[in-house]
């Protein structure tokens, strides 16, 4: 899998100019209050790959470090997605389209800067389609370890189940099946409280995953391919993942970082099928497809860009805690205020305050009070501003 010849120097450019751009906006995201209990408080592989990058890397507790592990595997996916890509498409521009539009979309991008498992699952589902195609056998060991990494591998399990059926594979049938079945049994499968419709939430949530165009596309795209005939694991894994939320979702709410990870690696087929329907028309009647895909591209990228320079959005709000990103936020600068005051550690009445602050040096306790409202008796007012609009003000007792 070398990415030294010449054809691949500029997927090596984008890869680069991607990680440039994720570090740097790294760099802006404070920890948020559920993000500081999966690092202070719970035992998971989240809570151990933050502090190892803490450890290892230099630039110990910090925005960068604890965001560092999810940038990796949203690079290493990027190569294994570019390589199980070139199945799909002949020509290498149109490999570079499909890793790029993969890059791009909201929900990979930012399950790449926060702490969570999607883009660790995403890795390793691309790498479990990447040692399929190389070796046209199943990984059986990966199979079997990722039922200890994640709940969401259920998902996986019941898309092979069926893929075996297709494929008249009697051990993976066999396999799946005990794999699914003992995650149901260890991780369970919240079914509980009234019934209620969320089918339009849920394609709502996917939209704004892909980009809106895009997904309407994409779906549009696996019923062509199921159309044909070409029916592989890719696909099964996708269509099976997709169906099975959309049907949960008449019943409850829907968790969609445990799906969309199964989802967005089928990018390809998406791609494929707009080349081969663009490729067939002549030059003259391929206006439409230009206009179509340019506005999609348009969109995608807009919404990208929005997602993550979004700081400048707090100019145009009057409530800037409606900020869709306000809870990765200005920890940090609360935390540089109290230090300027020569204050390390403090009570604050925001209990997810509190945590926060700690990640960045200011430990709870002492005499002093940090409050989030104004209270009757206070000493200092702290005024955080971004580009001198202020975005909060607390106050210290």
């Amino acid at each position: 899998m070398s990415l030294l010849n010449r054809d691949n120097y500029s997927f090596v450019s984008l890869l680069l100019f991607s990680a440039l751009i994720l570090f740097t906006v790294a760099n802006t995201l404070d920890i948020s209050y559920v993000e500081s209990i999966n690092y202070f408080s719970n035992f998971n592989e989240l809570t151990f790959l933050t502090h190892a990058a803490t450890f290892l890397f230099f630039f110990g507790e910090s925005n960068i470090s604890i965001r560092s592990p999810f940038i990796i595997s949203y690079l290493f996916s990027i190569i294994l997605f570019y390589q199980i890509s070139k199945n799909y498409i002949k020509h290498h521009r149109d490999q570079l389209i499909s890793v790029s539009i993969f890059m791009a979309l909201p929900g990979v991008v930012s399950a790449s800067l926060l702490i969570n498992t999607s883009i660790l699952v995403i890795f390793l589902i691309l790498l479990y389609i990447y040692i399929y195609n190389k070796t046209n056998q199943h990984s059986y060991f990966l199979l079997t370890l990722f039922l200890f990494i994640d709940n969401s591998f259920a998902i996986l399990f019941i898309s092979l189940f069926f893929y075996s059926l297709k494929q008249k594979d009697n051990k993976l049938l066999v396999l799946s099946l005990i794999l699914f079945g003992i995650s149901m049994q260890v991780y369970g499968f919240d079914s509980g409280g009234k019934p209620k419709g969320y089918f339009i939430e849920t394609i709502a949530i996917y939209a704004s995953v892909f980009s809106p165009l895009i997904f309407f596309y994409f779906i549009y795209s696996l019923y062509r391919t199921a159309i044909k005939g070409e029916l592989d694991l890719l696909w099964y894994i996708a269509s099976t993942t997709l169906i099975f939320s959309f049907l949960l979702s008449f019943r409850q709410s829907l968790d969609i970082e445990e799906f969309a990870p199964y989802i967005v690696i089928a990018i390809p087929i998406m791609v494929k099928t707009f080349l081969n329907s663009y490729r067939v028309r002549l030059p003259q009647f391929r206006t439409k497809h230009k206009i179509g895909i340019n506005i999609a591209l348009a969109v995608l990228l807009i919404n990208t860009s929005i997602m993550l320079f979004n700081k400048p959005l707090y100019l145009y709000l009057d409530n800037p805690s409606k900020h869709f990103a306000y809870k990765h936020h200005f920890a940090k600068d609360i935390a540089n205020e109290l230090k300027k005051n020569n204050i390390y550690v403090i009570t604050t009445n925001s209990k997810s305050l509190q945590k926060r602050l700690r990640f960045y040096g200011i430990l709870p306790g002492g005499s002093k009070m940090l409050y989030t409202y104004k209270p009757k008796n206070y000493d200092k007012i702290l005024n955080i501003k971004y580009l001198n609009k202020s975005i909060l003000t607390l106050y210290l007792s």
